[in-house]
């Protein structure tokens, strides 16, 4: 089952200022999938920056955000525990959905689109940006 809400990340790449348009929206609906089935979780965003770098995390229960994957204009990076061949995105101009292939059981969480900059190394501070607007869920997998 998927959860989301509207959510966003106020800022673009590099050193450009923080800017109040720059968003990821998710606005996908629940969804049921059983084991071995591959899913889609959609993210649309909306940055200044021409060379937006965009981001996936996964946060289970009881547990911080964990880097999934990176996809910007000039490449690809996924996270060693979340191999391409099952966890994969395409960065389009507005949007970067995640497909999960192959569906574990433990593929069940949270997952968060991301738009750059992010936290690296202090996920206090991620957790707080992620979920300052209102506290509600972005993505959450069962």
């Amino acid at each position: 089952m998927y959860e989301d809400r509207d959510g966003e990340s106020a800022r673009s790449r590099g050193s450009e200022e923080c800017k109040g348009e720059d968003k990821v929206i998710q606005e996908q609906g629940d969804v049921i999938a059983a084991e071995g089935d591959t899913v889609t979780l959609y993210c649309k965003y909306e940055a200044t920056s021409t060379f937006p770098y965009l981001f996936w995390y996964k946060q289970g229960v009881s547990d911080y955000p964990k880097y999934v994957l990176r996809r910007d204009p000039s490449g690809t990076q996924n996270a060693q525990e979340f191999p391409k061949h099952r966890f994969d995105a395409e960065l389009n101009k507005t949007s970067v959905s995640l497909k999960i292939q192959k569906l574990q059981l433990s593929d069940s969480a949270v997952y968060y689109c991301a738009l750059q900059p992010t936290v690296t190394g202090n996920t206090k501070t991620l957790y707080k940006n992620l979920w300052s607007k209102d506290n509600r869920i972005l993505h959450n997998i069962h």
